[in-house]
């Protein structure tokens, strides 16, 4: 049975620069520390770690919302993933919601994006790793 994860996030740095992380794929390259395609083009499919990640962009706000399909191998149901950007006194609220996460990648993925995603996404954005 797929599950749901939901979690917030405080990031210290505006909205735009933490869009710019998220979907630049220079920036994202700098904080995996390895190979990516995306773009912001609705349709389009992206790579993360390499080719770890794969799915299809669905839509963007501009430095305020990412809603992406994750590919689970031949799962039924779309596994998708929604990320909001708030404004926030500390920089920026995170909202990440990822429906449908296989039983038995859940852990995985869980902890992913605690420690392999957003704790690096923060350490690049503080550090002012952003490309000119």
């Amino acid at each position: 049975m797929p599950k749901d994860f939901k979690k917030y996030y405080i990031i210290k740095a505006p909205p735009s620069e933490v869009y710019m992380a998220l979907t630049n794929q220079k920036s994202i390259e700098l904080w995996t520390d390895d190979a990516a395609e995306m773009t912001t083009e609705p349709g389009s499919e992206f790579s993360l770690w390499g080719g770890s990640i794969l799915g299809k962009n669905i839509a963007f706000e501009e430095n305020r919302k990412i809603e992406q399909e994750w590919y689970f191998g031949d799962q039924e149901e779309d596994s998708i993933v929604t990320i909001i950007l708030h404004p926030h006194k500390k920089g920026t609220s995170v909202e990440l919601r990822h429906t449908n996460i296989p039983d038995k990648d859940y852990e995985d993925f869980s902890e992913g994006w605690d420690h392999s995603y957003f704790n690096q996404v923060q350490e690049f954005v503080e550090d002012d790793g952003l490309p000119d």
